[in-house]
């Protein structure tokens, strides 16, 4: 393995965006192949978003994220994504850039162009599944995205905001949208509402005792998808508080440690090998 800091190279000013006063990182950690026994091997390519309500990005929700799909044979990148006060579509844009330069790296990191998922937790699961949405709209379309490099093959989102319909999360939006915390933009920004049939298959799962962002999100997306035909993934676990990760010490606290929880990683592994 090699870790590899990526420079995304937004032109911000030339896409109708303000700077950011923190320039995002893209950390690659990229799996070698051996001659003596995988030189032809090909790889899934997971970027992980992690959550933060859009104020912050979480540590938790990074490097011990990418250590699991490291060690279920995949390539991982973490996006440290612009957040407050950045505003919407500055994190979206830094995101598809990030899917691009993958794919544009595909045959050098050994990683297979067709499956490059994004996993997202809390306002990070937002961010993924908003380009799951909204990769073929306008909103990127009229930033030069206008092909299917930036395209995500499939969605991994964990406790994920969706919808602004729920007031107990409605500061994810407002730290996304500043100022314009218009009701056309909350509408816009609740993403059941843009599921098409060129969304990507998706596996989402959340915790039924969440309090912070209600496991509604996760069924409102769910519900959508099946509307389009999407091939989908559903897991609402009985317990657990927000945001567990990956449910074992390595990210957590010790009453957040939730073995049952944790099962979600073999079976997410198993779901982007099939894909």
């Amino acid at each position: 393995m090699f870790v590899q800091d990526i420079n995304l190279n937004v032109d911000y000013e030339a896409l109708g965006l303000k700077r950011p006063e923190k320039a995002p990182t893209f950390t690659g950690y990229i799996l070698k192949n051996y001659d003596e026994y995988c030189k032809d091997r090909i790889r899934p390519a997971v970027i992980i978003c992690p959550g933060g309500g859009y104020a912050y990005t979480s540590d938790r929700e990074a490097t011990p994220m990418a250590t699991e799909f490291l060690a279920a044979g995949m390539c991982a990148f973490v996006l440290r994504y612009s957040c407050m006060p950045s505003k919407f579509p500055t994190a979206l844009v830094e995101l598809a850039t990030a899917v691009k330069l993958v794919r544009q790296h595909a045959e050098e990191w050994h990683i297979d162009p067709n499956k490059i998922v994004i996993q997202g937790g809390s306002a990070g699961g937002h961010l993924a599944a908003s380009l799951g949405v909204f990769w073929d709209q306008d909103v990127l379309r009229s930033r030069g995205f206008v092909d299917e490099m930036h395209k995500p093959n499939a969605l991994v989102l964990a406790y994920p905001v969706i919808t602004a319909a729920f007031r107990s999360q409605i500061i994810s939006f407002q730290n996304l949208l500043g100022d314009d915390l218009s009701d056309e933009m909350l509408d816009f920004l609740s993403l059941e509402n843009h599921v098409s049939k060129n969304t990507p298959p998706s596996f989402i799962w959340h915790t039924l005792e969440d309090g912070a962002v209600c496991p509604q999100n996760s069924m409102l997306f769910a519900s959508a998808l099946m509307e389009q035909g999407i091939p989908l993934e559903l897991h609402i676990f009985p317990e657990g508080s927000h945001s567990l990760v990956n449910g074992n010490e390595i990210a957590n606290v010790p009453e957040r440690i939730r073995p049952k929880v944790r099962l979600w990683i073999p079976m997410v592994m198993d779901w982007i090998k099939k894909l």
